[in-house]
């Protein structure tokens, strides 16, 4: 009494109408996942996140049209694999075929007596089967609903089958009474204890016909030889006494009955006692052997009244089958690929939340390894909580927030290692894959580099990687080569690096190319999606400043900066690079002095005058995240980017911090500076400390009855003349009279040394001076400068009447090569006229920065303006253009044409004579059904369309010299193909 539910593929004019697609909870999920990075990436301008975005939108959208692949071409089949007691699971037989070589994933939901279970499985081009639990409660007849899906291989869409499976019946036997009680003693009616016999082989019964499988021992070969017929010897035995069982034998209710009386007729059956069964509305003549005892099961489940089934407490019950096999096989992939996305944080997080993330992502493998004897509990949920409340403590404590760019990925990262200890379903599985998913945007806070996208690229490919072993238990080598034979998963498998290591590669392969194929979709998006100006809301982001460059400078600022060689930004110019002594790159002034700290002032008056003496030099400023608002313009920056402005001290500043790579288009001139300056202003650059550097102040005090460039030139000389150094490691000096220690004892300093020194000489000698902070220099690399953080420097500026502000830098006194041939050289040669040529290792360094640079010309700084400027030289006119909404559409649409191409080709089968059946099933929009033979179909073929009988001979005939000629030759696939164009519908 069971009857196997099954489903064939669906005509292909009812597939439109027929397939119903919708995103599974997982891909709604991932579809929240991608809106939140996308904002992310508008607010943050994280140019490389959007990539990142686009290329999981496009997986996205891909995966649905593989969803609906899979719906068209798998078929299902549903059958008890055996009989069951109440209470037992009953073993389901779910066996999957999918036609035409496409394959797919297939989910299959039972339901009955308020109880769902879920089973799934990976149907390869073979076809594949697996062996379900549902759980019974009552005897009787078992109804079983059948919902059936195809997924796309991460489980992101689900399509139900154009063809629904019937529903499912099969018949629950009484559970039997435990133990057996005594079974009474009553011979069946009629049935005496010498008479009755059965088949044995005690005695000779007599001779019979020969049957085909009768053992050649018992064929009577005498009579063979007189007669020439075939007859087979039989033999009997006595049977014994049977057993009359009755339902008034058993007490209670028709349950207990029902249950003592199963208990009985097995027992029996087990001692191969006869025995005759007498029910309300049925009876069964005495009788032995297995297809007895089962109609006595039968017999027994029907009796009525049929009991009702209890429903399970808290409602309806969702099972997952084979739960504890997909935690088992999806937990290593997944812990692998999340320690592939957590890795760069062990670069820059404390080593006390990477040693918490390592022992909890170690110690959630170990609980899925199996230990013979042992099992490895899972941590109590108070430990969690506690390992979460210190870490979020001793973040704040050490970062001051949550909310930063450090302590937020810190505090992530360790969150997701505290999932991985608690997870124990394939849904805390999938909320890993999109916690990492999550946590792979959040590194280019850090890095946009090629290096960083090849990383992300990497960790988004493991991550999809083991999205497939959360859906169904892997599929197994016999189950592709028998597809036919029900097969049951292994509840936990005995090593899981071996058997997972080929799933988990062909997985890799197919992430890959689920990747390559949204590629051209996340191209088109990334060019063409609208970019924001500006952010949505300000949130930290940035650690600390890197740049080093403040708001005030003293001894042993620069020094300990230049010891730096991370880049500080990039300099591209249209024309001719600027002269080594003119690369001045002007940052903070600093204007008051403290006799120890020089800091800056915002001081309002009348805007300096500025009297141009030089040609323009346009160039573009690639500046490194620094957390501080100075763009970095050679002298003297006279056009700045929209937002930006120049002080009255000719310093351009952006209101909103440099805390992403930004690029910025600049103009700079040579020219005189404050000609006329605000008397005030001057007033307030004469200004030294009461009491400080008495010796310095009376040396630069008798330069005062020389004219203005004359005292600086004595200045110079004193610098020049008196043996200094030009070192790193000065020594330490005093609080108070620092620069007469320097001056007149060490003689030893870095730029900042000589730039404090210096101007505190000129203001002694009447002269308005100030210190002005940046860079100097820079690495020529091709068309570009490089300047790094060792390149800071400080200099000094003289007010001078006719003249304006003059720079003046007095460390090129003390050593020249600091201008000419940089840090390096000026510190071992301090005379030298120019650098040393590179080396191959230096060289090999320019290249990469080379790529760095283009890298992050044409991606990282691609943003709103740039997208606009390209769109203009397109002639689109920009985004909300009719031709850009009448381009985005169909470059959309030519993007997902690779994925639908390749969809179809994989479709096909790969032998040429299989493949051209295919095409000819394509042609009639007829499929053939799992298993049937060319001939079966090309017969069914013309029975529904008898005017094409003769072309379909033609196909068939071709296809049997193709498949079974001796010696086949290309011609006979060319006839083949020739007679499947043939057919017309």
């Amino acid at each position: 009494m069971t009857r196997p539910a099954t489903t064939t593929p669906a005509p292909a004019s009812r597939l439109s109408a027929a397939l119903k697609l919708r995103p599974t909870g997982f891909g709604l999920a991932f579809l929240i996942l991608i809106l939140l990075t996308l904002i992310g990436c508008v607010n943050y301008g994280l140019s490389l996140g959007y990539g990142l975005t686009f290329l999981l939108g496009g997986v996205w959208v891909i995966t649905a049209a593989q969803a609906l692949r899979a719906a068209r071409s798998l078929t299902l089949e549903v059958r008890p694999a055996g009989s069951v007691h109440a209470g037992q699971d009953a073993p389901l037989t779910v066996q999957a075929h999918a036609a035409g070589g496409s394959g797919g994933a297939l989910e299959v939901r039972l339901h009955a007596q308020a109880r769902e279970l879920r089973a799934a499985l990976h149907v390869p081009a073979g076809g594949a089967a697996l062996t379900a639990a549902f759980p019974t409660t009552v005897r009787g007849p078992l109804t079983l609903g059948v919902q059936a899906s195809a997924l796309d291989r991460l489980g992101l869409w689900r399509a139900a089958l154009p063809a629904p499976p019937a529903p499912l019946t099969l018949l629950v036997w009484p559970a039997p009474e435990r133990p057996v009680p005594p079974v009474p003693v009553r011979a069946a009616p009629g049935v005496g204890g010498d008479g009755l016999r059965g088949p044995g082989d005690e005695e000779f019964a007599g001779l019979r016909p020969y049957q085909p499988g009768d053992s050649p021992r018992q064929v009577s070969w005498r009579h063979v030889a007189r007669t020439g017929q075939l007859l087979t010897r039989e033999t009997d035995a006595a049977r014994g006494q049977a057993t009359d069982l009755h339902w008034q034998d058993a007490p209670g209710d028709p349950e207990a009955r029902a249950s003592r009386l199963s208990a009985w007729a097995q027992h029996l059956s087990v001692l191969g006692t006869p025995f005759a069964l007498t029910l309300p509305a049925t009876h069964l003549k005495a009788a032995s052997g297995e297809a007895h005892l089962h109609a006595a099961l039968n017999a027994l489940a029907t009796v009525d009244p049929l009991p009702a089934a209890p429903g399970p407490a808290g409602g309806a019950a969702r099972l997952v089958s084979h739960a504890a096999t997909l935690v088992a096989q999806a937990t290593p992939p997944t812990l692998l690929a999340l320690a592939v996305t957590l890795a760069p944080g062990a670069l820059r997080q404390p080593v006390w939340i990477t040693l918490p993330i390592v022992l909890l992502l170690a110690h959630a493998l170990a609980r899925v390894q199996p230990r013979p004897g042992r099992t490895l509990t899972p941590l109590p949920v108070w430990l969690l909580a506690l390992l979460a409340v210190g870490g979020a403590a001793a973040l704040i404590a050490t970062q001051g927030t949550l909310l930063g760019r450090d302590a937020g990925t810190a505090f992530l990262g360790l969150l997701i290692a505290l999932k991985t200890a608690e997870s124990r379903s394939p849904r805390d599985g999938r909320i890993l894959i999109l916690l990492g998913l999550f946590m792979t945007s959040t590194h280019y806070f850090y890095s946009q580099g090629p290096l960083a996208a090849l990383h992300t690229l990497l960790s988004a490919a493991f991550l999809l990687a083991a999205a497939p072993a959360w859906i169904a238990p892997a599929t197994r080598e016999d189950d592709r080569r028998e597809p036919t034979r029900p097969a049951a998963r292994t509840p936990l498998p005995a090593a899981l690096a071996g058997p997972l290591r080929g799933p988990l590669r062909d997985s890799l392969l197919g992430a890959g190319r689920l990747l390559a194929l949204a590629a051209p979709l996340a191209l088109v998006l990334f060019v063409l999606f609208p970019r924001p100006a500006g952010p949505l809301w300000q949130l930290p982001v940035q650690g600390q400043a890197t740049t080093g460059l403040s708001n005030e400078i003293s001894a042993g600022e620069y020094s300990n900066l230049a010891q730096n060689s991370a880049v500080a930004f990039r300099a591209d110019f249209q024309g001719a690079l600027p002269t080594p002594d003119q690369r001045y790159w002007r940052g903070p002034v600093y204007e008051a002095y403290d006799g120890r700290t020089w800091r800056q002032v915002r001081a309002p008056g009348v805007t300096p005058s500025v009297d141009v003496t030089g040609p323009p030099l346009n160039y573009t400023l690639t500046l490194e995240p620094s957390g501080n608002p100075w763009l970095l313009a050679l002298d003297v920056p006279l056009t700045v980017p929209d937002g930006a402005f120049l002080t009255n001290a000719f310093q351009a500043v952006t209101p909103r911090p440099v805390t992403t790579r930004r690029r910025v288009e600049l103009q700079s001139r040579a020219a005189r500076l404050g000609v006329r300056e605000d008397p005030d202003r001057l007033a307030f650059n004469l200004q030294l400390p009461a009491g400080q550097n008495p010796r310095a102040v009376a040396l630069a005090t008798r330069w005062r009855n020389l004219n203005p460039q004359a005292r600086v030139q004595a200045g110079l000389d004193l610098l020049r003349t008196g043996g200094f150094t030009y070192t790193l490691t000065p020594p330490l000096l005093p609080e108070q009279d620092r620069v007469d220690a320097f001056l007149f004892s060490s003689r030893q300093g870095f730029c900042e040394h000589y730039a404090s020194a210096f101007a505190v000489l000129m203001r002694a000698a009447g002269l308005s001076a100030r210190v002005v902070g940046g860079y100097q220099g820079g690495e020529q690399n091709g068309s570009y400068l490089i300047v790094r953080q060792q390149d800071a420097h400080a200099w000094t500026e003289i007010w001078l009447p006719g003249q304006g502000w003059v720079r003046v830098d007095p460390t090129a006194v003390v050593a020249p090569a600091r201008v000419s041939a940089g840090l390096s050289t000026a510190l071992t040669r301090p005379q030298a006229a120019a650098p040393a040529a590179p080396g191959t290792l230096k060289r090999l360094q320019l290249r990469l920065d080379a790529i760095q640079n283009r890298w992050n010309d044409l991606v990282v700084d691609y943003d709103g303006g740039r997208q606009s400027d390209l769109l203009t030289r397109a002639g689109l006119g920009g985004v909300g253009s009719a031709p850009y909404l009448l381009l985005l559409p169909t470059l959309i649409a030519l993007a997902l044409l690779p994925a639908l191409l390749l969809a179809r080709r994989r479709a096909r089968p790969t032998d040429p004579a299989s493949r051209a059946l295919h095409d000819l099933s394509v042609r009639l929009h007829l499929p053939r059904a799992p298993g049937e033979t060319p001939t079966a179909y090309m017969t069914r073929a013309a029975t529904q369309r008898p005017h094409l009988h003769a072309a379909l001979q033609d196909v068939l005939n071709a296809y049997h010299a193709a498949r079974y000629a001796p010696h086949p030759t290309p011609d006979t696939l060319t006839r083949l193909r020739r007679a499947v164009r043939n057919v017309r519908r």
